[in-house]
């Protein structure tokens, strides 16, 4: 559907005319009402007679650069989304710009099909007719995923305002943190607080995945394109179009993959395994991982400029033994939850002698093994008040960095090919009690999955 010309138009900036009539020719062409000019001063005057929808402008202009605009419409309170273009390869320019307001960036050379797409995206997150609040309202009631986000510690707080401010931009998020301090959870209020709220949210597991069918399942494939392939199909990118893709464990891509992931970044399209052409894709980018992705850099175990493009705004899920006054709050939502789910009709209450020993505990496994601890007690230990007692098996693990206990030193039961071996399965159901979805939920793997692996190693 094209746009009434009397609806609020587009302003472009841009010094080259030729690319600036190519663009507003773009743009023009579906129906949209364009304003183009070629240099900062002209920009402000046109600013300071109206409001637009979108503003796209180059990074460098010929009296001053778009980063001063940005930080003009930002210190005004103007809402405009803004898309900031910078030259090939230019990423430090393009994460100055996101980290500075800019709802998204393109790198020149920027085709047509590019620049409709991400004005698209930006005038989806613009109300037709009206510019944009500088932030969203806030609203009656947080999002939920948002809720889940327990905790009034200063950790907690900075994590939730990250969240609120960076939801409705399209900046590429890194979340890092120790294993079980929620990082997906994260990812999820990032999602539910932006824009994207109503499109899929599509999260994977990096290192559940075999490195031979990675690309597929990212990228997607084409009917014939290996043994097996007797369909198309596609990819993750693609079941995440309108919402958000969320790589976890990250610093797992192998090598080559990581080449394809940065290109795909950088192009936002994707070439489906087989295909002779790549395929637009519009999805928010959130990655996760608990290991030390600066390190790895380092040691040359993880692209650097794939880094930079991930890494645009960090967000770290705080351990829980950083933000130890929050653990009240948190065990009471887990334990509401529980019950909850469980049809009991109200959740029971930590006694102080529980949470005393609670707060004692190191807790390696953070959050996670704080609601694997507490839905233990709850099923041992039935009744409307949990004691010390319920926790007597509260001991600290022997290798407290690791969720999974190391092999043995000679463990025959390994299958060359299995992600882990037979001890370490059996041990990871016998934490759950052998409750197949929560092990696999640990792992990042489908029930199918973890089926198929018991089968093979003889677990069970």
């Amino acid at each position: 559907m094209r746009e009434r010309p009397e609806a609020s138009p587009l302003l472009i900036i841009e010094d080259e005319p030729d690319l600036r009539q190519l663009y507003e020719l773009a743009l023009v062409k579906i129906g949209l009402a364009v304003e183009a000019v070629g240099d900062v001063a002209s920009a402000r005057q046109r600013l300071a007679q109206q409001r637009y929808r979108v503003v796209v402008t180059d990074m460098r202009l010929p009296d001053g650069t778009g980063l001063d605009l940005l930080r003009e419409l930002a210190r005004d309170g103007r809402g405009e989304r803004t898309i900031v273009i910078t030259a090939y390869g230019s990423a430090d320019n393009a994460v100055e710009a996101l980290k500075a307001g800019a709802f998204d960036y393109l790198t020149k050379p920027v085709t047509p099909a590019r620049l409709r797409q991400a004005i698209a995206t930006a005038l989806a997150a613009a109300p037709q007719g009206a510019p944009a609040p500088a932030a969203p309202p806030a609203p009656d009631e947080p999002p939920a995923a948002l809720q889940r986000l327990v905790g009034d510690s200063p950790a907690m707080h900075a994590v939730r305002q990250t969240i609120q401010r960076v939801a409705r931009t399209m900046a590429p998020v890194l979340i890092t943190g120790e294993s079980g301090t929620g990082k997906e959870l994260i990812a999820r209020a990032l999602h539910a607080c932006s824009h994207r709220a109503s499109g899929p949210f599509v999260a994977v597991n990096c290192g559940a995945i075999p490195a031979e069918l990675l690309e597929s399942e990212l990228f997607g494939h084409r009917r014939g394109a290996f043994t097996g392939a007797s369909a198309d199909k596609p990819g993750l990118f693609q079941a995440a179009a309108g919402g958000t893709l969320f790589l976890d464990e990250v610093a797992d891509l192998p090598l080559a993959m990581q080449v394809k992931l940065l290109r795909a970044l950088q192009e936002r399209a994707v070439r489906p395994v087989g295909a002779t052409t790549e395929e637009p894709v519009d999805v928010r980018l959130v990655s996760a991982t608990h290991k030390d992705l600066a390190r790895l850099v380092q040691g040359g175990q993880f692209r650097h400029d794939l880094y930079y493009r991930l890494n645009v705004i960090p967000i770290h899920a705080p351990a829980l033994r950083d933000h130890l006054p929050d653990l009240p709050a948190i065990a009471q939502a887990i334990l509401e939850r529980l019950a909850q789910r469980d049809g009991l009709p109200r959740a029971p209450t930590l006694t102080p002698a529980a949470l005393d020993r609670l707060r004692a505990h190191p807790f390696p496994g953070n959050v996670r093994e704080l609601e694997n601890l507490l839905e233990r007690a709850l099923a041992l230990h039935p009744g409307p008040v949990l004691d010390a007692d319920a926790f007597t098996l509260l001991t600290p693990p022997a290798a407290a960095t690791v969720d999974i206990p190391p092999p043995p030193a000679v463990d025959t039961a390994r299958d060359a090919d299995a992600p882990l071996s037979r001890a370490q399965l059996e041990a990871l159901l016998q934490r759950h009690r052998w409750n197949q979805s929560r092990t696999a939920r640990e792992l990042g793997w489908t029930l199918a999955k973890l089926r198929y692996w018991m089968q093979r190693l003889g677990v069970g």
